[in-house]
């Protein structure tokens, strides 16, 4: 096999190696991203739950003031109830004394069912906040352990990029920039093999001279249809 050709296959190798390690990052950071998401879920979940109790505890004051309002009308009405001269105005003052009693009642029963759902709202704070706490433990650890295997991970890569350096220093330079030129659209398809006299790039099958110049080797051969370069694994040769 030709020496340039060999050196392109080697250099291929070594991108797919390289690019590998991209998912294996995004993986690793990934299952940070996920526990730091979850506790900023929570936080903002207390947020809203704070929000929705200063809400709460506005209507129930609006309430309260609503039912001293009332008992200060109770009192007038009691007052006027001593100085009624007819009928008709002792009628309207029970009028407006039941309707006041009516809206006390409701008032109290509304600032009752407030302060069971600002209860509610607090237990619900108390349990995320006890969630969150829980999480930012878990947090640090996650944090450790994805540490250590992204600095595995960039151990690992920086031998690649090494073998990478050692081969660029060795490898033709028109070689390597025909190389990079088909890199920049295929990939990490840029050199595949033929098998079954088709091309593993865009799997059309070559013709018989294209075929016979790939097996032999001695120059670089691309793929008519697509462009990739082209050679035959060891075995098939």
């Amino acid at each position: 096999m030709n020496k340039h050709l060999k050196q392109l296959i080697d250099l291929s190798i070594i991108d797919k190696e390289i690019d590998a390690f991209e998912p294996q990052i995004e993986e690793a950071n990934s299952k940070y991203e996920a526990a730091l998401a979850k506790t900023k879920s929570i936080e903002a979940d207390i947020e809203n739950l704070t929000q929705e109790i200063q809400e709460e505890e506005a209507k129930k004051a609006k309430n309260e003031l609503h039912l001293q309002e009332l008992s200060q009308k109770l009192e007038e009405i009691a007052k006027k109830s001593s100085e009624v001269k007819t009928e008709r105005e002792m009628k309207s003052l029970q009028l407006e004394e039941e309707i006041a009693k009516e809206q006390i009642t409701f008032a109290n029963e509304e600032i009752a069912r407030l302060e069971k759902i600002i209860e509610a709202k607090k237990e619900q704070i108390e349990a995320a906040k006890a969630s969150l706490e829980e999480l930012n433990a878990k947090l640090e650890t996650v944090k450790a352990e994805v540490d250590a295997q992204l600095a595995k991970i960039n151990e690992e890569r920086q031998e690649v990029f090494k073998r990478k350096e050692k081969l660029l220093a060795e490898i033709n330079q028109k070689g390597l920039a025909f190389y990079q030129k088909i890199r920049r659209w295929a990939k990490n398809t840029t050199v595949v093999p033929v098998e079954d006299q088709a091309c593993m790039g865009c799997h059309i099958v070559i013709g018989d001279k294209v075929y016979a110049d790939v097996i032999r080797g001695e120059d670089i051969t691309t793929c008519p249809h697509c462009g990739r370069i082209l050679y035959v694994k060891a075995h098939e040769e």
